[in-house]
């Protein structure tokens, strides 16, 4: 069955599990403030047959920025490591209900899989709708992730690997750098929205990585990512979404590049403006942990533009 959304509910996945070419992946993760380990939270209490997937370990090994995209043969390895095909439709969840699973969501889709979807409201949905959780890994499970994150590794050394049973088709439009951002700051072809808080934004509030200043990046507008999700932290229907643009002033019509602390939360907003009809939306992956680290950048706070 083709599904055209961004996401699938509970309902949907649970008539589907077990399905060889459903793979449902566990893709929790916390700010560094909240002190919690999402593997350990994955062995207590996981979907039936899902596999864990790493987000700070399934990463560029060469970057001291958090959990950067991967390179294409690391991307590749540790999907096959996991036991993932090209043919697989790809269900990812996360234990908040909506959060890091939209960054995976992204990272499949720049690596030209489009078989993938957000469980939508999560762990969380699922229990609510009465559905088991596992409270126990198998052993394949847990070598699976580790294999994984071995051959990141390996592939960052330039080491042979196995045969490969997943291949990427990068989509470079669908993600932006430093040096794009910075020429939009002049040009503004892309209207630049900022999915933290606005205290964040506005840089009167804290941001959660020690060393880096909160503020924003020049012509951005700031649109929170709870602002895409209800309640239960389940994307909201289309005209709610498109309603909370416009209130901030955005224009749909016009093209968008996304960014937010570190990558993450930008990829809710993505997830949203997916579900509007708007499915190319690049992020700027090094987002604001990486623009107020550069000595030559503009960093703006509510004070500085009043």
């Amino acid at each position: 069955m083709e599904h055209k959304d961004s996401v699938v509910s509970a309902e949907w996945l649970h008539a589907r599990l077990g399905d060889p070419d459903v793979k449902v992946l566990d893709a929790s993760w916390y700010m560094p403030d909240e002190q919690k380990d999402p593997f350990q939270e994955y062995q207590v209490a996981h979907i039936p047959g899902t596999l864990f997937f790493d987000i700070d370990g399934i990463t560029d090994r060469t970057s001291n920025l958090p959990h950067m995209l991967p390179s294409e043969e690391a991307f590749a390895a540790a999907i096959s490591a996991l036991g993932i095909t090209n043919k697989d439709k790809v269900i990812v969840y996360d234990g908040k209900g909506l959060y890091s699973a939209a960054r995976v969501w992204w990272m499949f889709r720049v690596f030209g899989h489009d078989q993938v979807w957000v469980l939508d409201g999560g762990l969380p949905q699922w229990q609510a709708s009465g559905f088991d959780v596992k409270s126990c890994s198998s052993g394949d499970a847990i070598l699976k992730a580790n294999a994984a994150n071995k051959a990141v590794e390996m592939a960052y050394h330039g080491e042979l690997l196995g045969s490969s049973t997943f291949s990427v088709n990068f989509q470079p439009h669908l993600i932006w750098m430093l040096d794009k951002i910075k020429q939009n700051v002049n040009a503004q072809t892309h209207q630049h929205l900022d999915a933290r808080s606005k205290d964040r934004f506005n840089g009167v509030a804290p941001e959660p990585r020690k060393g880096v200043r909160s503020g924003h990046i020049p012509g951005s507008k700031c649109i929170p990512f709870p602002q895409m999700l209800d309640g239960a932290h389940m994307l909201l229907p289309v005209d709610e979404l498109r309603k909370n643009f416009e209130r901030e002033g955005i224009s749909l019509d016009h093209p968008v590049v996304l960014s937010c602390g570190s990558g993450v939360t930008a990829c809710i907003v993505a997830l949203g403006l997916y579900r509007i009809g708007i499915p190319d939306v690049p992020v700027y992956d090094g987002s604001w942990t990486e623009w107020e680290a550069q000595p030559d950048t503009i960093k703006l706070t509510a004070a500085s533009n009043s």
